[in-house]
């Protein structure tokens, strides 16, 4: 799905296309990037748009490692700063999860961390799926909602 967004997406390969997949397993992702001049500000730390943006990716990647191809589109996205994520030549590291994967939205939280370790930012982003379930590219058997059981 990454590949797929490097390929097909404006933003992301622009932006975000140093960002690397460390680990990946169903629900969450863990990822890197290393900061270039491109994701600063004019005070040369990180820019805090460069941290929503990925905030979008995460949670679709997480979306993803749930199965979903399409990953559905945004209906809510949030971030608190917290520290400076970096400068020049530092690397911020994120793990984003998908607390909730239903029929129609996913829900998804996601942390930040400099090179101090420190908590730089944290996220969350709601996303619409119901449609994104359609995609023949998916690989939702085992996560797929189940019907409820009526009593």
């Amino acid at each position: 799905v990454w590949q797929s967004f490097r390929a097909n997406s404006g933003l992301e390969p622009r932006l975000l296309d140093g960002l690397r997949v460390t680990a990946a397993r169903p629900g969450t992702v863990n990822f890197e990037l290393d900061i270039k001049k491109e994701h600063t500000n004019r005070l040369n730390i990180l820019h805090g748009g460069t941290i929503a943006s990925m905030v979008d990716l995460g949670g679709s990647l997480a979306v993803a490692s749930k199965g979903l191809f399409t990953t559905g589109v945004s209906t809510d996205l949030s971030v608190t700063y917290l520290n400076s994520g970096g400068v020049i030549g530092d690397t911020l590291r994120a793990e984003v999860t998908c607390d909730k994967f239903g029929k129609t939205l996913a829900y998804t939280s996601i942390r930040f961390t400099n090179v101090n370790h420190e908590l730089v930012a944290r996220g969350s982003h709601t996303k619409y799926v119901a449609a994104a379930w359609k995609d023949p590219n998916n690989k939702t058997d085992e996560f797929s909602p189940k019907p409820e059981k009526s009593s």
